[in-house]
């Protein structure tokens, strides 16, 4: 479990005669560790602000539902303004007594990973909230949601070619920045990744989400097995459920289902459709590596005009080969970073060959 930090706070409740502190009401992250004697990344530099439960009541106006953004199994986002004037996402932990525990975890886990991490294609985790039994995540605000509620028409915008593109590398750079350990100290698995936790800024540039699930991943201890296989269905790295290994490479396996989602504007996993279509990957992975078969899948949402069939071709094959069932067949998402990198250069050069043509007609 992420630094100990479930087992130290279990430790610390025991010796509750010996400290009658509580080390959970307005203490920054680094002084959650308490036990802990294994090797941490080292925390950023501006620590996460604590906020108090009226700062949160005072920024959501008492929680309205104006300011609601969206709900889930762990609560409802909030769209705030803090005293600052900066617009921030809210996250409210609301979940049922049976399981406070789990949602206590997360809720840690979470805090204490984004407070040592700093990417562009990360969130910002700006502060939390711990006032008495009261949890609260404050993160940057991202105007334009989430990418499935794009992909599935609930955004305004349609998303063209170039723009599924530009969130795959973003996503795909979020996710290589974690995996690499070259500034944190420990390479971290996601273990949650699905297009629902992908964020949109302005300017459409991907931001990873929801670090509940997390799991450091410390040298020399590539594979972790568990006898609970957690994460989200459509999403589950097949070797994962069958045998509780879970290595950086479920994540791999979570993002080749976002490239799918990306490439045909299907959800992961949809119970509308009739049996056999139901699972996004079984629905399509027959037919990622047939050219002719392939324009059959492509979202008929986008412009035609926007992408060129090389660049549909080689981004399918790289989802065909995230998506394997075997994890020691599935690419490093380093290497992830550089096949888009070499997709969008391929797009661009070929539409530019195409309006060159136009023109010369």
């Amino acid at each position: 479990m992420p630094f100990g930090l479930v087992s130290a706070w279990n430790k610390r409740r025991r010796s509750k005669s010996q400290d009658h502190t509580d080390p959970w009401i307005y203490k920054p992250a680094q002084l959650w560790q308490l036990d802990d004697k294994s090797p941490r990344p080292t925390k950023k530099l501006h620590g996460s602000t604590v906020f108090t439960l009226k700062e949160m009541e005072e920024a959501t106006c008492s929680f309205s539902e104006e300011n609601l953004l969206g709900k889930g199994g762990f609560g409802k986002v909030y769209r705030g303004t803090l005293r600052s004037g900066e617009v921030v996402a809210i996250k409210k932990m609301e979940l049922p007594a049976i399981k406070e525990a789990e949602g206590e975890r997360e809720f840690r886990v979470e805090v204490d990973i984004l407070s040592r991490l700093s990417h562009p294609n990360l969130v910002s985790l700006i502060g939390y909230c711990a006032d008495g039994k009261h949890r609260f995540l404050v993160y940057g605000y991202m105007i334009n949601g989430n990418l499935q509620d794009h992909l599935n028409g609930i955004g305004e915008r349609n998303m063209d070619w170039p723009r599924r593109l530009q969130v795959a590398l973003g996503a795909a750079k979020g996710l290589a920045y974690l995996h690499s350990s070259s500034d944190v100290g420990i390479p971290i698995v996601h273990r949650d990744f699905k297009s629902t936790n992908i964020l949109l800024d302005a300017n459409f540039e991907a931001k990873i989400s929801d670090f509940g699930l997390a799991k450091l991943m410390p040298e020399g201890q590539e594979t972790h097995v568990t006898a609970r296989v957690l994460g989200t269905f459509g999403y589950f790295d097949p070797e994962y459920t069958s045998t509780g290994k879970l290595t950086l490479q479920s994540d791999v396996y979570a993002f080749g289902v976002v490239l799918l989602e990306l490439l045909t504007g299907r959800r992961a996993v949809d119970l509308n459709q009739g049996p056999n279509d139901q699972n996004l990957v079984l629905q399509v992975r027959h037919i990622l590596n047939d050219r002719k078969k392939l324009r059959k899948v492509i979202d008929p949402e986008m412009a035609r005009n926007s992408y060129t069939i090389q660049s549909i071709v080689m981004f399918a094959n790289l989802a065909s080969r995230c998506v394997r069932a075997e994890s020691n067949e599935r690419p490093s998402m380093a290497d992830c970073v550089k096949e888009i990198q070499m997709i969008i250069y391929t797009n661009s050069k070929g539409l530019g060959m195409v309006m060159h043509s136009l023109r010369l007609i």
